[in-house]
């Protein structure tokens, strides 16, 4: 129920009585509170009509625009109209459905669904965001000789470049050399290559082939957004294509340490004790709703917490703010159980995506060279341990490399690191996934601990080889 816009009250004016009053406000309005005659049907102005190609349409459908607060996003500027009526198949594949069903040993692509809007005069910030985001979402399947599976993309390019999920594109590290398949919104598919991948960051960029007019995602800056912000997840979980799902922002500047999706070259100083008993993994859907994980190297990385819903498939899609910008690129789960198959559980909304900024910084270093580059600090480090340190929390340096950027910036072993580039440092997790998400040769300030004395200095970090 919207209030009509009310004239001035005058001196000649006479006063509603509460029957008319509550008449009019029951009276059915337009998509902008306007008041419509019985069983007319609410129509746009003229003015506030925009139009927006229904992806897989004939025909285009005018859109009711208008302009209102940055709190409602994109609701009215896609108030959505006609843009989609319903859905274009009716199922996926069957290994995709159900790990009780027959699986298949090659991937099929899952039929697209488009976002359906029935009531266009009710439209929400999912709806609106779903709506804009949509034909930026790809659904990628994935085989080798002795596996396959899905997950999920976002277009950079019109011209076909893909970013996803170093473990999408390797299936959790266990081919080197897959045949990939895209399906578009709009049910479009492509094969695709892989143009390079970077397990330190799990992102990988791929190449449509013969692939034009697609539609690029747009980025928005990670480093500023708040908790408790709209968090709207687009992807493929168990092969669902276009499945949209939403939540808030639950938390920033988390790191999480996860097993590697490809054999790490030789230390180059870094290094952290992998966690055997950690909770977070990739959760990729291989086809019948398990995970497998040849890789025994772990990563740590920066995320952003969300409790949107995120399952096995969805790795690799786009997580998005409220007027549809990719915030970041869906990576893991946390798990109450083991990561184990055979007891791994889906979605207990904590899920975590790599924040846009980083996803953007390597997606285009992989354009141009194959490769990204990642900093180094040129430390062993550990989490503080009762007794360390008067610090409460922090990362504790074990060792110091010998002419390092560590030890160029006066560090040394026994020091205690509390904040870095910004961020506060909890422990050595947090501590190799910021160094990791600045590039190479990057500049920035450090703060440390030594002899309950604080100190801040300024560190240019080396290469990750």
């Amino acid at each position: 129920m919207t209030d009509a816009p009310q004239e001035p009250i005058s001196g000649s004016h006479n006063p509603e009585t509460p029957a008319e009053t509550e008449a009019r406000l029951d009276a059915p309005t337009d998509a902008f509170g306007q008041p419509v005659a019985p069983g007319q049907q609410p129509a746009a102005s003229e003015q506030n009509t925009d139009y927006v190609w229904a992806p897989g349409a004939e025909a285009r459908a005018p859109v009711a625009t208008k302009q209102r607060s940055a709190r409602v996003g994109l609701i009215a500027a896609l108030a959505v109209g006609a843009l989609v009526g319903g859905v274009s198949g009716a199922g996926v594949a069957a290994w995709a459905v159900s790990a009780n069903q027959p699986t298949s040993s090659s991937p099929s692509a899952a039929a697209p669904q488009n976002i359906t809007v029935n009531d266009t005069a009710n439209v929400n910030v999912v709806t609106a965001v779903a709506a804009k985001a949509e034909p930026s979402v790809v659904t990628i399947s994935v085989s080798g000789s002795n596996a396959a599976g899905s997950g999920s993309g976002v277009i950079l390019s019109k011209d076909g470049y893909v970013l996803t999920n170093t473990h999408v594109v390797t299936l959790d590290g266990a081919i080197a050399n897959p045949t990939i398949q895209v399906t578009t919104s709009d049910g479009h598919l492509y094969t695709a290559t892989i143009v390079g991948t970077d397990p330190i960051a799990d992102l990988a960029v791929i190449k449509l082939q013969n692939a034009s007019g697609l539609t690029p995602a747009a980025f928005g800056d990670s480093s500023k957004l708040n908790v408790g912000e709209t968090a709207v997840a687009i992807g493929a979980p168990l092969g669902l294509s276009n499945t949209v799902t939403d939540g808030i922002v639950s938390a920033l500047n988390r790191s999480i340490s996860i097993a590697s999706s490809a054999a790490p070259a030789p230390s180059s100083g870094d290094s952290t004790t992998p966690n055997p008993t950690s909770p977070f993994d990739f959760r990729f859907d291989n086809g019948n709703g398990s995970s497998q994980t040849t890789a025994q190297a772990s990563i740590s990385l920066p995320v952003i917490q969300t409790d949107a819903a995120i399952n096995p498939g969805n790795s690799g899609g786009a997580l998005l703010n409220s007027n549809a910008e990719v915030i970041g690129i869906n990576v893991a789960i946390a798990g109450t159980g083991s990561s184990s198959a055979s007891t791994q559980s889906g979605n207990i909304g904590v899920g975590f995506a790599i924040p846009a900024n980083l996803a953007q910084r390597v997606a285009n270093e992989l354009i141009k060279s194959g490769t990204a580059s990642h900093g180094l600090l040129g430390a062993s480090v550990a989490d503080v341990a009762a007794g360390d340190s008067s610090t409460v929390v922090g990362a504790s340096l074990k060792s110091v490399t010998a002419g390092g950027p560590a030890a160029s910036a006066g560090l040394k072993a026994g020091d205690v690191v509390t904040n870095f580039n910004g961020v506060r440092i909890t422990g050595a997790t947090d501590l190799t996934a910021q160094v990791r998400f600045l590039a190479a040769g990057s500049k920035t300030d450090l703060t440390y601990v030594r002899g309950g004395q604080s100190t801040t200095v300024s560190v240019t970090l080396g290469t990750l080889k």
